[in-house]
């Protein structure tokens, strides 16, 4: 009795396998496709399109791939279509790092700007006394064709470097005013990794060197196309100001109105006066970029343009002193004349 039932449930499974697996050719396609074609090419050679050139002895040496081709496919929807990418910044990835010997400020300013930078990458430390271009080959070994580097010289004078990596171009900056956001303590506040939004002033479009500024700036602070680390919206804005030669970096928290101001809002939209009703609170960091010159190559390279305004600190020093020296010299003059 129980082999004869077990006969049965074994022909009532193979018949519903029967019967699904008819089902299932019904609604697909078969077509057999060589597998050595599938690796090799249509032809055999990868570099070759024509089928003459294919060799009978490696015909059917992988078997055959069985390719199932949908009767019906479902359509995509429109209304759920992805924007399409404009073509800037889509594997953008930066280099941050810093030289030997740089003072507690300059290493904070770093350590802000990989807060801000999603696509960032950090670094060891590079002797000041080795060449510009191991920060190239650091670039390269990380993966990166973007490239922060800051220098600090006697413990008092800080340069940042910003080059596109490894070709260029590299400009050379003068950092000054700077502000770290624990030095600060602003009350403005966003998320880690948050997709800033560039606000740029339109003096840059007005010289060709602020045209080449803006763009070094544009691709090492923008975040790439679906980075991993970003968060999918705004919540903070990054200013770059051009005034008096420099450039101005600002970092602004986006404040959406709470409370009475929504309500405030909604009774001026009636009224037919529309504000937005954002507003923008200082987070930091602060930090002003004088450009002293612009190479052709990634740190090297023909000079493409050199601010002539520009005085090195170690001359303003070097002034400061001599004049404190001729006040002494003044002093003593005057004090040798009244005991004459």
């Amino acid at each position: 009795m129980k082999n004869k039932k077990r006969k049965q449930e074994r022909q009532a499974r193979l018949e519903r396998d029967d019967f699904e697996n008819r089902i299932r050719e019904e609604q697909t396609k078969h077509r057999h496709i060589d597998r050595t074609k599938v690796l090799l090419g249509s032809g055999g050679d990868v570099a070759s399109d024509s089928e003459d050139e294919f060799d009978e002895a490696y015909q059917g040496r992988f078997g055959e791939v069985l390719e199932k081709e949908a009767l019906f496919k479902p359509e995509k929807s429109k209304q759920h279509k992805e924007p399409e990418h404009t073509g800037i910044n889509r594997k953008e990835k930066t280099l941050v790092l810093t030289s030997r010997g740089v003072v507690a400020r300059f290493r904070h300013l770093m350590q802000d700007l990989l807060c801000l930078l999603p696509n960032a990458k950090k670094d060891a430390k590079i002797d000041s006394k080795n060449d510009k271009r191991a920060v190239v080959e650091c670039a390269e070994l990380r993966g990166c064709n973007n490239a922060i580097f800051f220098e600090s010289r006697k413990r008092q004078d800080s340069y940042a470097w910003f080059a596109k990596t490894p070709e260029g171009p590299s400009i050379k900056f003068h950092v000054e005013n700077i502000h770290t956001m624990a030095e600060l303590k602003l009350t403005g506040n966003h998320l880690k990794f948050s997709r800033p939004s560039l606000h740029f002033d339109p003096k840059f479009d007005d010289e060709m060197h602020t045209r080449v500024i803006k763009e070094i700036l544009v691709h090492c602070f923008a975040t790439p196309w679906k980075h991993h680390a970003m968060k999918p919206f705004y919540d903070h804005q990054m200013s770059f100001y051009w005034e008096d030669g420099r450039v101005w970096f600002r970092n602004y928290q986006i404040v959406h109105p709470e409370g009475k101001e929504v309500r405030a809002n909604f009774s001026s939209i009636e009224n037919g006066v529309s504000s937005g009703g954002l507003s923008l609170t200082e987070v930091g960091p602060r930090f002003c970029l004088h450009p002293i010159k612009i190479f052709q190559g990634a740190f090297t390279g023909k000079v493409l343009y050199e601010d002539e305004l520009f005085v090195n600190p170690n001359v303003r020093r070097a002034d400061a002193k001599k004049k404190d020296s001729d006040v002494y010299a003044r002093k003593v003059a005057k004090k040798q004349k009244r005991k004459a």
